[in-house]
């Protein structure tokens, strides 16, 4: 078992999930393409190699996947939702112009401090401009 199996299998056990051949697809498909995907991308990628998988078994996948904490949703787009496996601290940039979709590294605690008797548990934060490439 590779290494990509290996970490998608102990991501999904350590949250409570039954690795099946679909998840484990979704799973690595997610960690290895960091390109923020949305469902239909997914199941476009996988469907050639994975013929039984279905439009709903990736949306069931995903909202678990969402639900339990392994991934992340994004809804810097308005029509498409899209998902991260990545779950370190960052900022998702959308270029306005080829619709790009990119990770801004942060500092580990970059949450301003709180109020009394607020506390955090997640954040995100969306910026859109033009990424360098358009820019150029």
């Amino acid at each position: 078992m590779d290494g990509i199996k290996i970490l998608a299998k102990e991501r999904l056990e350590l949250h409570g999930i039954k690795p099946s051949m679909q998840r484990m697809a979704v799973m690595e498909y997610l960690i290895t393409h960091r390109t923020h995907p949305t469902a239909e991308m997914i199941f476009t990628d996988l469907y050639p190699e994975m013929p039984t998988l279905s439009k709903a078994t990736v949306y069931n996948t995903l909202n678990l996947l969402v639900e339990r904490g392994v991934v992340r949703l994004i809804t810097i787009e308005e029509k498409n939702a899209r998902y991260d496996a990545c779950m370190d601290p960052h900022i998702h940039f959308r270029c306005r112009n080829c619709g790009a979709i990119l990770d801004i590294d942060v500092e580990k605690h970059w949450i301003p401090d709180m109020p009394a008797g607020m506390s955090v548990d997640m954040s995100e934060t969306y910026c859109i401009g033009r990424c360098t490439k358009c820019n150029n």
